[in-house]
Parts: C-alpha cells; sequence; structure tokens
C-alpha cells in the first residue's frame, strides 16, 4: 500500500521481468581470458542475489551458480528444475563464445533447491573447463 492508501496489482509476467531484471542489472560479469594452459582455473566472479521477497512461502526461486575463470558463462537452474528434483544437464554457454555443460545429478538438485552449497566441474570444451558454485 502507498502512502496514499493505493495499491496496485502487477501480473505474474511483470513481476517475473521486474525479478529478473532486478537479477541482471545487479550482476557483474567479469570478461577475461582463460588462460593458454587449459584446465580449470578456480577464480570466481559471483552473481549478485535476485531482490528477496517475492517468492511465496516454499517455492524455489531461478539460482545462478558463481562461475570460476568466467568470461561471459551463465549457469542457471531454474524453479521448475529444482521442483522435479530429477537429474539436470545446464548449458552455461551465457554470452561467451562457446558451449560448456554443467551435469547435476537428482540429488544435487534437491541439495540446490535447499540452498546447500554445490560445486562442479564444467564439460571441457575449446580447451578448459569451468567450476560451477551454487548458493
Amino acid at each position: 500500500m502507498t502512502k496514499h492508501g493505493l495499491t496496485r496489482e502487477i501480473s505474474r509476467r511483470e513481476f517475473n521481468q521486474a525479478s529478473l531484471t532486478a537479477l541482471f542489472v545487479g550482476m557483474s560479469v567479469w570478461v577475461g581470458a582463460c588462460g593458454s594452459g587449459g584446465g580449470t582455473n578456480n577464480s570466481v566472479s559471483s552473481p549478485t542475489p535476485a531482490a528477496s521477497g517475492g517468492s511465496p512461502a516454499g517455492a524455489s526461486a531461478d539460482k545462478t551458480g558463481a562461475v570460476g575463470s568466467n568470461h561471459g558463462h551463465v549457469a542457471t537452474i531454474t524453479s521448475a528444475q529444482q521442483q522435479a528434483s530429477g537429474a539436470v544437464t545446464l548449458n552455461i554457454r551465457g554470452t561467451a563464445d562457446h558451449d560448456h555443460s554443467v551435469d547435476l545429478a537428482a540429488g544435487e538438485v534437491a541439495q540446490i533447491a535447499a540452498a546447500t552449497k554445490v560445486t562442479k566441474n564444467s564439460s571441457s570444451d575449446s580447451g578448459h573447463s569451468h567450476s560451477v558454485t551454487f548458493n
């Protein structure tokens, strides 16, 4: 309620757009090289959490993992994937010029949904891989 006693209901679409805007505006993307040696480099660019207070009790929000040695990759597990609690393969391409995938077992998906820290390595593509940490 505003100070004038007026309320405005928003649609689910407007809410989702505002939530995603808050997430992506707050997220900083560090662009750098992977290094010439290949392998995994564990420097991490952490995402900024989305604004709080929007999810109903018991509902999970989409969760974006922190990608090590990031140069445009984005690892997001959706609320629907978390609620289904099945195994998931995420494509973390984001704005990078190549693909990587991250395989999550059903138990790991459930841990992410329960806000437990989970770290996985991505596939090794273009001569390197990335560590991805959720929560």
